[in-house]
């Protein structure tokens, strides 16, 4: 462990810390509808992984008093985002169409693996970053958060976008890296190696659990996966 990592995890404070967990529903993680995405054996594997270790994170998290945000893409049925849509197919009007994720009042809106508990904020998004538009970074600085822990769907999308949005605002990032996936195994390393130039300190479900319960460095059991780095509330 460098000597820069030490203290970036040594300087935060458990008490408060925050997880955000992003986009973990049916449209990007239940395989039922990942036909459109192309994903082979590995990368389902690994998105079917992330889920599995995002419930374990949130689970943590709870056990340890850590707050826990929730971060969901919710498309309006008669309000498409159209940017995206082009982005998707070229045109820049008409409907939502069938490949459109998370809309509201869809099952691929819901939420898969992992379910908010009664009483934790969640925050309704039309775009990548959870605090675009959401109130998010007004609640975490109502609740005294002064750092974050993220998890999710998808790695170099809406992780990214709501890692690289909560740094800009003041919020140092850990990524937990193997509670997040991308549709390609290469996809994902490349969104975290880029991320861990700018972004985020990169860890594992281990070591955002080690810095919740004892605000210090990790155990030796997570140092060789700990990489140094170079809306509206609706509940």
């Amino acid at each position: 462990m460098t000597d820069l990592l030490h203290r970036q995890l040594g300087a935060l404070r458990p008490e408060a810390a925050a997880l955000l967990v992003i986009d973990v529903q049916r449209s990007f993680g239940d395989p039922a509808f990942l036909g459109g995405y192309g994903l082979d054996e590995a990368a389902s594997a690994h998105v079917a992984a992330a889920v599995s270790r995002c419930a374990e994170l949130v689970s943590l998290a709870r056990s340890a008093g850590v707050p826990v945000y929730w971060i969901e893409l919710a498309t309006p049925v008669d309000e498409p985002w159209q940017a995206s849509k082009w982005l998707r197919s070229g045109s820049l009007s008409g409907p939502v169409g069938d490949d459109e994720p998370c809309v509201v009042g869809t099952p691929g809106a819901e939420w898969y693996g992992v379910v908010p508990a009664e009483g934790e904020p969640h925050f309704a998004k039309r775009g990548y970053s959870g605090f675009l538009g959401t109130g998010l970074a007004e609640r975490l600085t109502t609740d005294g958060v002064e750092w974050v822990a993220v998890a999710g769907l998808t790695t170099e999308c809406c992780v990214a976008a709501t890692a690289t949005d909560a740094i800009q605002l003041g919020w140092p990032v850990v990524l937990a890296e193997d509670a997040t996936a991308a549709y390609s195994l290469e996809l994902h390393a490349a969104a975290v190696e880029s991320l861990a130039l700018n972004v985020a300190v990169i860890g594992d479900v281990a070591t955002v659990a080690d810095v919740w319960a004892r605000g210090s460095v990790p155990s030796s059991d997570s140092e060789a996966s700990v990489t140094a780095p170079a809306g509206e509330v609706v509940a």
